[in-house]
């Protein structure tokens, strides 16, 4: 597949809507202690895995602030180290691989995996949304894309494995999309205790912050205010001129208003659902991908993960 949808800097695979001096510094990047990472590979879960680790943390109190979703949890590749540091976020996001991200064994890190089917069309409705307008990106050339790894963030099942294998280390919490679909408040307690005890022990004493967290973290209240959030960004630059913003937020901002301005190609949170792939693979797809799994995984027990549902 043509190299279309990323760029290599430093030899990791890149989407190329990020700004190449962000990424740079994130690939320079120190981890500090007490920072929390949510890492994933694109489409996985990420942005539901931040609302609900930025709840824990504020006692299930959720932030009217339109640009919090960015500025809250900050995508360290999206707004660069520099904005890391002067902000002092204690939550961190991102997508870039292990191999190529900074690590501390006094900060923690929270990769949430979700299975290789569902991500690819997730993913390709994420790029289609990215890309510049009446850019016509059909779902069989992202999924030759997906195959390949030709992609940004490389291959899935790359960026899959090598998390997977420090699934055990004492400072990395390794969670599933589909186990939080499947039991969100057990789940949502087990990463309260990896967060820190007192955040658990302050939801077993005061029930209702559990309660809030399983609100605002769901389907339905992310699909609408996580998707105003996305608009809050295309026409931020408007909106926000008179706020002190990080250089970087404001170019994607306009950046986001000449690519994603009128074009409906749909929403940031689509549909949140296990299975969906089915409405979207030919027989072909279904054949090629099984055999990649296949291939990439014939040493790892890691498709175990999902013996129920592929």
């Amino acid at each position: 597949m043509e190299n279309s949808f990323y760029i290599s800097i430093k030899g990791v695979p890149m989407p190329k809507v990020l700004s190449g001096k962000s990424v740079r510094s994130v690939l320079n990047y120190k981890a500090k202690p007490g920072q929390i990472y949510i890492a994933a590979y694109p489409k996985c879960g990420t942005s539901w895995m931040q609302t609900i680790a930025l709840l824990i943390l504020r006692k299930g109190q959720v932030s009217e602030d339109p640009l919090d979703f960015f500025l809250g949890c900050p995508c360290i590749e999206l707004l660069g180290a520099d904005y890391i540091e002067e902000s002092k976020a204690k939550i961190i996001k991102t997508h870039v691989p292990y191999y190529a991200i900074s690590h501390s064994d006094e900060a923690k890190y929270i990769y949430v995996a979700r299975n290789p089917k569902d991500c690819c069309v997730s993913y390709y409705y994420h790029m289609k949304l990215l890309l510049p307008k009446d850019t016509d990106l059909s779902f069989d050339k992202f999924f030759d894309g997906f195959i390949e790894g030709s992609i940004g963030y490389g291959d899935y099942f790359d960026h899959l494995l090598e998390w997977y294998q420090h699934r055990n280390d004492k400072n990395v919490h390794f969670v599933t999309y589909e186990n939080l679909k499947k039991d969100i408040r057990g789940e949502i307690m087990k990463i309260s205790k990896f967060i820190g005890e007192e955040y658990e022990k302050c939801i077993l004493e005061n029930p209702t912050i559990l309660e809030n967290i399983v609100y605002y973290s769901s389907f339905d209240y992310m699909k609408k205010h996580t998707n105003k959030a996305i608009e809050a960004l295309v026409n931020g630059h408007k909106v926000f001129k008179n706020r002190d913003l990080p250089d970087t937020l404001i170019e994607i901002m306009k950046l986001s208003s000449e690519n994603i301005e009128n074009k409906a190609n749909g929403d940031f949170v689509r549909k949140g659902i296990v299975g969906d792939w089915k409405n979207h693979f030919n027989e072909k797809q279904i054949k090629l991908l099984d055999e990649k799994i296949a291939e990439k995984t014939k040493n790892s027990d890691v498709m175990n993960l999902w013996k129920d549902i592929l």
